[in-house]
């Protein structure tokens, strides 16, 4: 994380440089990161916040793959704004963000487009964190928000208070954001006064479905 802070001064120095000797604009220097300031797996360590302030236009959070086929054991919502059982959530780590030090604006929300799928153990027991036995429907368990809309007879449920919604069908399963789980966020981001939002990707969106009510909660 240090040599990662010197880079991006590296790189700051050299758009400056390249700025003035052009005599256009300068470059945007922007980094898509972990959805946490800090990260507590494997070796513990933190981003370079100070280094990030200084030399970044902003930074994307990644807000998504909390929660995936790697873990077959419950279903989870992999984008969810809030979990009381873990800090595992988009609230926990904007926050850890902000308060790391890099100012509010530079710090952009990321929101998935796609959800993640798992095989329920018991159809009868369909909530989150539900058991589970494997993968569901899709790439490896990844489904676009253009795929899970296309589902028929799926019963689908928005849950306020993790900022999420799920879908279920017998034993199949898929956790996602809908078109009010994104505004849910997007109200959260402009409140706490962050830069913005992006989504990853747009490409897999249901005719411009979550990115216009992302658009059109924004500023009202």
């Amino acid at each position: 994380m240090v040599n990662l802070g010197l880079l991006f001064e590296e790189w700051r120095a050299a758009i400056d440089s390249e700025s003035a000797a052009s005599g256009q604009r300068p470059l945007l220097l922007t980094a898509a990161v972990y959805f946490s300031n800090h990260i507590s797996y494997d070796v513990p360590r933190s981003y370079p916040s100070s280094s990030i302030t200084k030399n970044l236009n902003w930074i994307n959070a990644m807000c998504y793959d909390y929660h995936g086929s790697w873990d077959t054991s419950a279903t989870g919502e992999h984008a969810a704004l809030y979990d009381a059982t873990s800090n595992i959530s988009t609230s926990y780590g904007l926050t850890s963000w902000t308060s790391s030090g890099v100012p509010r604006q530079k710090v952009v929300m990321g929101l998935p487009a796609y959800g993640r799928s798992w095989e329920l153990k018991d159809a009868a027991e369909h909530g989150i964190g539900a058991p589970a036995v494997g993968v569901g429907p899709g790439d490896d368990g990844a489904m676009t928000y253009t795929e899970i809309e296309g589902l028929e007879g799926w019963t689908k449920v928005y849950d306020s208070g993790t900022g999420s919604a799920y879908a279920y069908k017998g034993t199949e399963w898929v956790g996602y954001d809908d078109s009010r789980s994104v505004a849910q966020k997007v109200r959260y981001a402009e409140a706490k006064g962050l830069g913005g939002y992006f989504f990853w990707a747009i490409g897999q969106d249901l005719n411009w479905t979550l990115s216009r009510q992302a658009a059109k909660t924004w500023g009202h």
